[in-house]
């Protein structure tokens, strides 16, 4: 009986020894860089975890939010275009909730200015934040549980151990190479490339009509086209903008907000049109609303994309009924710095109304 408690004191010894060893190396390793910069840091595309260190490490004064179709552009272009120290904060299937609170955290740390990719789907009822299973909002605020979180993780371990590794010379060059090809989230070397398209990536294969007109059957046949209008619910959509939206920007009224409407291709619009026109006519009444109240706030710079037909109704730039090429990304960039396309406070919905009449005379090609 003695042997036997002294054998259980001597495992549960061992397994306190081998947690505290384990969260001692994510410390030191520190893959998320929460509590010191590095300068051989790696970075994860998981950026719901990954901004949480990338606020507390990198230098910026710019913050750049956004959902999947902010999620590829490099912080190099929006610095060049833009004339800014930014960072990318975008992340795909986000709701306002999660934004607004990221953002929250960015301003915190020195943003001065914010460019805001915003589309309708963001304003989706959603839980709150404090209850979000998604995003550790403790990790973010560096609370004691947040804290705790990160260091006796798992997963956080095994990253610091392959760091470590990876930090000896005759193993560097192999295991660098082979990461990305490796179960590790921070496979990364560059900040810049944080979700990025590879720079040898085929666009033309990627983006092209062919695949727009296929997402386009896709969602409006009549087996998915109620998928179309999931998730949205006209007073709930205009509540988490007011509490999300307007609700940041009237608190940090020293920071400027560049607001944009997304270019979405015109078959996203002509599916709600054919398929859910009252999904249609819900996206029109909320963005009516977002443009009258961010056009009356001083701080606030809005553009509308939506109604370049040149761009939008050249099917060649998706890759499914919303998401844009990198010459897309390009131009939006250039539209921002020259604001050719910012909203009109004397007209909000000018461009809206624009938009409304290409999506009732467009007609669906073969």
């Amino acid at each position: 009986m003695r042997a036997n408690l002294t054998s259980l004191k001597r495992l549960l010894l061992a397994s306190i020894a081998f947690v505290l060893g384990a969260a001692g190396l994510t410390y030191v390793v520190d893959p998320l860089q929460l509590f010191r910069p590095s300068r051989s840091a790696f970075y994860s595309d998981d950026t719901r975890v990954q901004n949480a260190g990338l606020i507390r490490s990198q230098s910026f004064d710019t913050a750049f939010m956004g959902t999947s179709l902010a999620i590829h552009f490099r912080q190099s272009d929006i610095d060049r275009a833009l004339g800014v120290r930014s960072l990318k904060l975008a992340m795909t299937g986000s709701n306002s909730r999660q934004q607004a609170f990221v953002l929250e955290q960015a301003i915190a740390r020195g943003a001065r200015r914010v460019i805001w990719e915003m589309d309708d789907f963001i304003f989706v009822d959603a839980a709150d934040i404090e209850a979000d299973p998604y995003l550790s909002v403790d990790l973010y605020r560096g609370t004691a549980k947040g804290i705790a979180s990160y260091l006796f993780s798992a997963a956080m371990a095994k990253e610091s151990l392959f760091a470590l590794m990876r930090s000896v010379p005759p193993l560097q060059g192999p295991l660098t190479r082979a990461a990305p090809y490796l179960p590790v989230k921070f496979a990364l070397a560059d900040v810049d490339d944080i979700y990025a398209l590879p720079r040898h990536f085929d666009v033309a294969r990627e983006y092209n009509a062919k695949k727009t007109l296929a997402a386009f059957a896709y969602i409006t046949s009549p087996v998915r086209s109620r998928f179309l209008g999931e998730g949205y619910g006209y007073q709930a959509m205009v509540r988490h903008f007011e509490q999300d939206a307007v609700g940041l920007v009237t608190r940090h009224s020293d920071v400027t907000f560049d607001i944009y409407f997304p270019p979405y291709s015109i078959l996203q619009f002509v599916a709600m049109r054919d398929a859910s026109p009252e999904t249609l006519k819900i996206v029109t009444d909320l963005t009516a609303v977002i443009a009258q109240r961010l056009t009356q706030l001083p701080n606030v710079r809005l553009h509308d994309f939506r109604a370049i037909k040149a761009v939008t109704h050249d099917l060649g730039n998706y890759g499914d009924v919303i998401h844009h090429s990198p010459a897309v990304d390009a131009m939006v960039l250039q539209w921002l710095a020259s604001g050719k396309y910012r909203v009109d406070p004397k007209q909000p919905t000018a461009s809206l109304e624009e938009l409304k009449a290409q999506v009732e005379a467009y007609r669906v090609p073969n």
